[in-house]
């Protein structure tokens, strides 16, 4: 491989042994430091935050998102003195294991299509916060973002006084959100929650639809150990006299979502029931979709730029969900104008999602992060790519099933190296590659602890066999690895 000044690069030693480690030439600068690993100390309240990296390093003073106490009096409170600006617009709420924010994205941009004013609310953020907090699809701009903080700072800054717990990092940007959409202010929000549901900070709305993707075993620390556990705290979102649009799931967690919607007098639309995919064929640059809606029609010849199954499985989710918010189905009759619906599912698109960023080596961004989400990426790459040798780039989270995502991805790799991202919850590169060893065995696991050096590693290879053609590279095993991927490939 060729770096800067025509330099070839040696060839990265395998590791023999978790510890040898070592370093080649870096794609790009570093990526800036993600605002999760700050924290100062020392700072003066009473200086004025004003630009985005100040508010950043403000938030990052609040508990971070994988930190949590159950309780929804905070957000709350700050709602009741900001005036209930989540009660301005219509909401649609989304919770689940693995394929939120895709989902999310398809929604609003089929109601957009539809000529909806939008505000979308999803998490975590890939490259700048400010994604989180979208408007008729785009990022809030910087300015905004700051200006949004600064008009509710002095509340927030009451209810931490007030309660016995501080805001939360996610709660501020829950806030923020509302209040940015109420301001705009937007005709309906999609709302993506953090995590779980009953107790997110999100669940201060009273969504007319609620939309739950598939369920699987992820943070069973804080939401339970079995998908029928966890079911219980994601169903909490669905409100009385709504309508849930529920993906396929285990059984376990079906029955529990039934029983929820019973209780509080909910319509479902089960997909696979309901509505749900028909067919599905791969074609250039994404999947041909035929979709079963809510009224029992069919859409046909659904374009969607997006790789995989899952990705189907979530338009017919974003098809159901938007066909309930606009009525469609009540009397099991009655379709969107199709024509809208192609336009909006072609132009789609999921940022860290099986994103391809480079070619020759072909250099593809997922952001699966658990077991399930690492199964359906592996299937995924199978189906849409010809690939006869890629190689792995994976750093993850320390709180994560790091066995289980190795072993769902290593039929599909022919090397991993493993890496670490900045983040202060990162799992340590030797711990990782401990992990690797046992699933792949020594000699086809490499070390580098840096991401721009793994990535460069894992490029020379890809093109050890010579062919450019097939060789791929797939940086993966967490949200904020990818991100900071996509910054050093140069990706907007």
């Amino acid at each position: 491989m060729e770096l800067g000044g025509g330099a070839r690069v040696p060839p990265p030693r395998r590791v023999a042994a978790p510890g040898a480690l070592r370093r080649l030439g870096r794609v790009s600068s570093s990526a800036e430091p993600n605002p999760y690993t700050i924290r100062p100390e020392g700072a003066d309240p009473a200086e004025p935050v004003t630009g985005l990296r100040e508010i950043e390093i403000e938030l990052a003073k609040r508990w971070p998102e994988n930190k949590i106490e159950p309780s929804l009096d905070r957000i709350r409170a700050l709602m009741d003195i900001l005036g209930e600006p989540q009660r301005a617009y219509p909401t649609i709420h989304i919770t689940g294991t693995n394929g939120k924010t895709s989902t999310a994205r398809m929604i609003e941009q089929l109601l957009n299509t539809f000529e909806l004013r939008t505000g979308r609310y999803t998490s975590p953020h890939v490259e700048s916060v400010t994604e989180r907090i979208s408007l008729d699809g785009r990022p809030i701009s910087e300015d905004r973002f700051a200006e949004t903080y600064r008009d509710i700072e002095p509340y927030i800054r009451m209810v931490d006084e007030q309660q016995p717990v501080a805001l939360s990092f996610f709660e501020v940007l829950t806030g923020m959100a509302y209040a940015a959409f109420a301001d705009a202010p937007v005709d309906v929000a999609v709302i993506e929650v953090g995590m779980g549901g009953s107790w997110d900070a999100t669940n201060v709305i009273d969504a007319a639809v609620s939309v739950i993707t598939p369920i699987s075993l992820d943070h069973t620390d804080k939401l339970g150990s079995t998908t029928g556990e966890i079911a219980v705290e994601k169903s909490g979102i669905i409100k009385p006299g709504a309508l849930a649009v529920v993906a396929q799931q285990p059984l376990d967690a079906a029955q529990t979502i039934l029983k929820r919607a019973v209780e509080v007098d909910a319509t479902v639309a089960r997909e696979g029931m309901e509505f749900g995919v028909l067919h599905r064929e791969v074609a250039v640059g994404g999947q041909l979709l035929t979709l079963r809606g809510l009224g029992g029609a069919e859409y046909e010849d659904v374009f969607i730029p997006l790789h995989g199954e899952h990705q189907a499985h979530n338009a017919a989710l974003a098809l159901a969900a938007v066909e309930g918010f606009f009525g469609v189905g009540a009397a099991r009759q009655g379709q969107l104008d199709v024509d809208k619906v192609r336009q909006a599912f072609a132009g789609v698109s999921s940022p860290g999602r099986l994103e391809v960023v480079r070619r020759s080596p072909t250099i593809l961004l997922d952001a699966a992060h658990n077991p399930e989400g690492a199964r359906v990426t592996a299937a995924a790459v199978s189906e849409a790519f010809g690939f006869t040798r890629l190689i792995g780039v994976i750093g993850t989270s320390g709180d994560k099933d790091v066995t289980g995502v190795l072993e769902a991805f290593e039929p599909i790799l022919a090397e991993v190296v493993v890496t670490q991202n900045s983040t202060h919850r990162a799992m340590a590169v030797d711990s990782l590659a401990a992990q690797a060893v046992e699933v792949f065995g020594e000699d086809r696991v490499v070390v580098e602890p840096r991401l721009d050096d793994a990535i460069d590693a894992a490029v020379t290879l890809a093109e050890e066999e010579g062919d450019l053609g097939g060789a791929g590279v797939l940086v993966t095993g967490s949200v904020i690895t990818v991100g900071e991927a996509r910054l050093l490939l140069g990706k907007k």
